[in-house]
C-alpha cells in the first residue's frame, strides 16, 4: 500500500476514528486502524467491539492494499509534524510501515488484518434522514439523563422511538427523566432501539455543521452516516422502562420564572445544602418563590426569594439542586414551567415557549424533606 496525503487532512480523519479506540482493549488489534487503499479513497476504520467508526480520506494512491495501523504512535507523528504532504507505504509481506516527510522517515510495525473484527454492514435496516443540528440537540439534550448503573442495562443508552414523522428520544436514570421529541422527519416505520451513550457522543463528536443525517437501524446496529463518516453503535439489548407511566398528567401547580434568576440562585443555595442530598426546599406560593437549603452536620443554611408567577394551592418541595441546575441549562428559553402536585410527586420543568418541530419535558423526583 502506497499513498500521498497532507499530514494534517491524515491527522483530522484519524481522529475522528480514533474515537472508537479504548485505552487498554480486550484485544491487541483493537489498538490499529484498518486501512484500506483501492482508486484515490483510503476508507480508515477502528472500533472497540461496541462501536465502529468508518471514515474516508480522499489520497493521492500509487498501491492500494489493506494494514492494521497502531493507532497512538500514529497520532503522535502527525500530531507533531506541520502540515506537509507525507507518503505512507506499508510492506504487504512483513506488515512494515514507512512514513516519509519532509523531515525524514519514520518506521512502525503494522498488524495483519484477518485478526480485525468484522464491522457490522447495515444490511436489513431501516432508514430516515435528519439535519446534524437536530440529531446533535437530541443527543445533548437527553445524554445527560442516563444512567450509569449496569445493573439497569436499558438505562444506559438513550431510547429511540421512531415514529414516522418524529423521533422521541428519551433518556432517565430513575431520579430524573428526558423526553425530547423532534418532528419534520421522514420515514415509513414505527419502531424503537436503545442507543449506548458512549456511542452517542462519539456521534456528537464527529457530526459536522451542515451534514445531513442518515439513520439505518436494524435488530442490533443502528448506523449514523454523515459526510464521509459512518459510526456504528450495537444497540443495547434490553427493554426500555414504560416512561409513560411515570410522567405526571395531573400536575396543576403551575410555577413559572426566569431561568437563568433561578439557575444562579439554585447555584448560591447549593453551597449550603447537605453534601449527601444536595437538597434544596423550594416553597412557591402566589408571586414569590422561596429557595433553602441548611447542612445542619455544620450548621449551615442560606435562603433567597424571587418573584415568580404561581398558579396553584402553596406548595414546600424539596429536590436535587444539582439535577436542576443541570437540566436548568439544558433548556434554553429565557423562561421556564414547573408543573407540581404534591411535595412527594415527581415535578416538570418545561420551556414557556414551544419551538417549533421539537417538544422537551423533564421530571425531576423529588427529594424527601426530613423532618
Amino acid at each position: 500500500m502506497k499513498f500521498t496525503v497532507s499530514s494534517n487532512d491524515f491527522y483530522k480523519q484519524l481522529q475522528i476514528a480514533a474515537g472508537a479506540i479504548s485505552p487498554n482493549p480486550v484485544l491487541p488489534v483493537l489498538e490499529d486502524f484498518l486501512f484500506e487503499a483501492a482508486g484515490n479513497n483510503l476508507m480508515i476504520a477502528s472500533t472497540n467491539l461496541e462501536t465502529s467508526i468508518i471514515t474516508n480520506l480522499t489520497v493521492d494512491c500509487e498501491e492500494e492494499g489493506v494494514i492494521a495501523v497502531p493507532a497512538k504512535i500514529l497520532l503522535e507523528t502527525l500530531k507533531a509534524l506541520p502540515d506537509q504532504p507525507i507518503q505512507f507505504h506499508a510492506n504487504k509481506e512483513n506488515k512494515s510501515i514507512e512514513i516519509t516527510s519532509a523531515y525524514g522517515k519514520y518506521k512502525l510495525a503494522g498488524d495483519a488484518t484477518d485478526d480485525f473484527p468484522q464491522i457490522p454492514e447495515d444490511t436489513d435496516t431501516n432508514t430516515l434522514e435528519m439535519s446534524s443540528q437536530a440529531l446533535s440537540n437530541a443527543i445533548s439534550k437527553t445524554l445527560f439523563a442516563t444512567s450509569n448503573d449496569e445493573l439497569r442495562l436499558a438505562m444506559t443508552g438513550v431510547f429511540f422511538h421512531v415514529d414516522y414523522n418524529k423521533i422521541i428520544f428519551v433518556a432517565t436514570d430513575a431520579h430524573k427523566l428526558v423526553k425530547y421529541t423532534v418532528g419534520d422527519i421522514s420515514s415509513e416505520v414505527s419502531q424503537s432501539f436503545i442507543v449506548p451513550k458512549k456511542g452517542l457522543s462519539l456521534v456528537k463528536n464527529a457530526l459536522g455543521d451542515d451534514d445531513n443525517v442518515k439513520v439505518s437501524f436494524n435488530q442490533k446496529n443502528v448506523f449514523f452516516s454523515f459526510g464521509d463518516t459512518m459510526v456504528v453503535c450495537r444497540l443495547v439489548d434490553a427493554k426500555y422502562p414504560d416512561f409513560n407511566a411515570v410522567i405526571p398528567v395531573d400536575n396543576n401547580n403551575i410555577l413559572q420564572l426566569a431561568r437563568t434568576e433561578f439557575q444562579n440562585s439554585l447555584r448560591r443555595i447549593a453551597i449550603y445544602s447537605n453534601k449527601t442530598t444536595n437538597q434544596v426546599i423550594l416553597n412557591a406560593t402566589e408571586g414569590s418563590l422561596t429557595i433553602s437549603a441548611q447542612d445542619l452536620d455544620f450548621s449551615n443554611e442560606a435562603t433567597e426569594q424571587l418573584s415568580c408567577q404561581y398558579d396553584g394551592e402553596p406548595i414546600t418541595i424539596g429536590f436535587n439542586a444539582k439535577f436542576l441546575i443541570e437540566m436548568l441549562g439544558i433548556l434554553d428559553s429565557s423562561d421556564i414551567k414547573i408543573r407540581l402536585s404534591t411535595p412527594n410527586k415527581a415535578g416538570i420543568l418545561l420551556p414557556d415557549e414551544e419551538k417549533t418541530n421539537e417538544d422537551i419535558l423533564m421530571l425531576v423526583m423529588p427529594v424527601m424533606m426530613s423532618h
